[in-house]
């Protein structure tokens, strides 16, 4: 009986040795080439950001002798199948495979692929000891070297990713900045923040006068909450390189954890000694807005439209401010303008070019314009624009007809539509049919997250809080990340005075998965209220208002001031609060249960 390949059912000698040539071939040269943006995506969003790419399609000759490999039939056979293995997506096969011809020959191309094949399949271990042999076979290779430290890295081993990385520094001192950048990239998602400062402090200590190791280690600062050191480091790189707008933004950002005002003064000084930075006036830009400060924003505007007359994304950035701040003329200028100059994303100015006319109620207009985007990313929004206007113009049917004839390309879109059908209904007080239309939608689709979640606040207005807290649970159950998922749940008992101190519990967990999120510091002042902590619960509702003043939020705000007994300023919140959304219907009810 012949011999045969395991898993082929091929007789070797039938394969011919051309082919095996061919293959072997086919290996090796893959293992000289870097692998693509989409073979580094294969192994998760953390991994293909960690993974460095430095090396260009065309790699320098090898410093170290390859050794001297028969080239034997046996030899041929395992590569082949090897090779075959990655090709079919047979990566449990493949990734052995390759590392174990990587131990057997000790060759730095075969070391090299097996490298990259397990990276792809996301075998981190035998990543690590592929590249580990890669580097053995071929000492000088800095690539191995940045692999190899990667992979360590994602491991949670810095000290022994330390050596590493400090020759990957030290073996490309011209472009050691850059080298710098990359490094920062690969260690940001690192969970462990104060021991990436260790480590980036201990990098940058042999670097003093690189400018990109000092802002590092002030990236690495920051995300530690060491303010003071960030700020002296940021500054820092500045005074060794000055006109990097990348470092004077991030002196802007340090600035802005204490007040906007600082950072606008800063920007400000900055733009007085470099007036060309276009980022930083755009910024600039952006921060007066926030603060509200339109004419000195309009003057930035002006500048930044003067000085690139022909750049497409300043002036797409000069029209969404513009947007911002209401200035509707101006905006509609501008986006035609992008248009002309051929921007990037032409459905994106279109798109808001509908939203201009529509908040000027030119409704045909924005008809037209909502209609002119293509399929793409734009268009799912588009069309649901599009059916709200319609609904605006009093032809709710028609709406809904226009969103249930979009041919939907993937379940993504099917969700989208039917989320903006359910939102067409409520806006028309129709809440027994916007939970019907999410709960048929459910059906087909029953671990969607979003129309869980949706369908979910659709039967609280319909008084099924069963299935509020059935879909909540299951949501929470799915993902368990979903810091709106617990709120929702809380704010639900709570505001029904059921279960209080459970709905605490969940609300405590959803603030420590966003602990910045307005509403979820108004759920949290609202429970305690509730719990009779009304203080306490005075605390987060302001703090939750002046992040956001919504409607909801200066409801309850104002009732806890009335049970405090400062009855003026609850009357001034909820008469602020009507001029900004006289029609919100929870902050009528609230208001007329103490002002009859």
């Amino acid at each position: 009986m012949e011999a045969t390949g395991p898993g082929t059912g091929l007789p070797r000698q039938m394969i011919p040795y051309r082919f095996l040539v061919l293959t072997l071939c086919a290996a090796l040269g893959a293992c000289a080439q870097q692998p693509s943006r989409e073979d580094a995506g294969a192994a998760g969003a953390d991994d293909a950001q960690a993974l460095p790419r430095v090396v260009t399609a065309k790699p320098a000759a090898r410093e170290t002798p390859l050794p001297n490999i028969e080239l034997t039939e046996e030899l041929l056979y395992k590569l082949m199948l090897a090779e075959v293995a990655v090709q079919r997506g047979q990566p449990h096969v493949a990734v052995p495979a390759y590392l174990e011809l990587a131990r057997d020959t000790r060759d730095p191309r075969i070391a090299q692929r097996a490298t990259e094949v397990a990276w792809n399949a996301r075998f981190q271990s035998a990543a690590l000891e592929a590249a580990t042999l890669w580097l053995q076979a071929e000492p000088k290779s800095t690539r191995a070297r940045q692999i190899i430290a990667a992979l360590l890295v994602n491991q949670a081993q810095l000290s022994e990713a330390q050596p590493h990385l400090e020759k990957w520094l030290a073996a490309d001192p011209d472009n050691i900045g850059q080298s710098f950048l990359q490094l920062n990239a690969l260690l940001a998602r690192h969970k462990d923040k104060p021991a990436v400062l260790q480590l980036m402090r201990g990098l940058a200590a042999k670097y003093p006068k690189v400018p990109e190791a000092r802002l590092a280690v002030a990236q690495a600062a920051w995300n530690t909450k060491d303010e003071a050191l960030s700020l002296d480091e940021a500054r820092a790189a500045l005074e060794l390189r000055p006109d990097w707008e990348s470092a004077a933004l991030f002196v802007a950002q340090v600035l802005q954890r204490r007040s906007d005002d600082e950072a606008i003064q800063y920007l400000g000084g900055y733009l007085e000694t470099h007036p060309g930075a276009r980022d930083v006036r755009l910024n600039y830009a952006r921060l007066l807005v926030n603060a509200k400060r339109y004419a000195e924003a309009r003057e930035q505007f002006e500048i930044l439209v003067k000085d690139y007359p022909q750049n497409a994304e300043v002036n797409m950035a000069v029209a969404l401010l513009a947007v911002q701040t209401n200035d509707y003329d101006a905006a509609e200028a501008r986006l035609k303008r992008v248009l002309e100059l051929d921007y990037k994303d032409p459905d994106a100015a279109r798109l808001y070019l509908g939203q201009v006319n529509e908040e000027r109620k030119r409704f045909d207009e924005a008809l037209k314009w909502y209609s002119s985007v293509n399929r793409g990313a734009q268009y799912i929004n588009a069309q649901a624009r599009y059916a709200g206007v319609l609904a605006k113009q009093g032809k709710l049917a028609e709406a809904r007809q226009h969103l249930q004839q979009v041919s939907a390309q993937s379940n993504r879109d099917r969700v989208q539509l039917t989320q903006a059908e359910a939102q067409l209904l409520r806006e028309a007080n129709a809440y027994q049919e916007a939970f019907d239309v999410l709960g048929e939608a459910l059906e087909k689709m029953p671990n969607a997250p979003d129309l869980l979640y949706d369908h979910a606040m659709a039967a609280e207005k319909v008084d099924r809080i069963d299935i509020v807290e059935a879909n909540l649970r299951k949501l929470i159950k799915i993902r368990p990340d979903h810091a709106h998922a617990y709120n929702a749940l809380g704010y639900t008992l709570a505001d029904r005075n059921q279960r209080v101190e459970e709905a605490h519990e969940l609300i405590q967990t959803a603030l420590k998965l966003a602990p910045d999120d307005p509403f979820i510091l108004d759920s949290m002042g609202w429970v305690l209220y509730r719990m009779g902590r009304k203080e306490e619960g005075l605390d987060y509702l302001q703090r939750a208002y002046t992040q956001r003043p919504d409607a909801e939020i200066a409801a309850h705000l104002g009732e806890v001031l009335w049970a405090l007994g400062r009855r003026e300023e609850a009357r001034r919140i909820w008469g602020g609060a009507l001029k900004e959304h006289p029609k919100n219907e929870a902050l009528q009810k609230t208001v007329k249960r103490f002002l009859p």
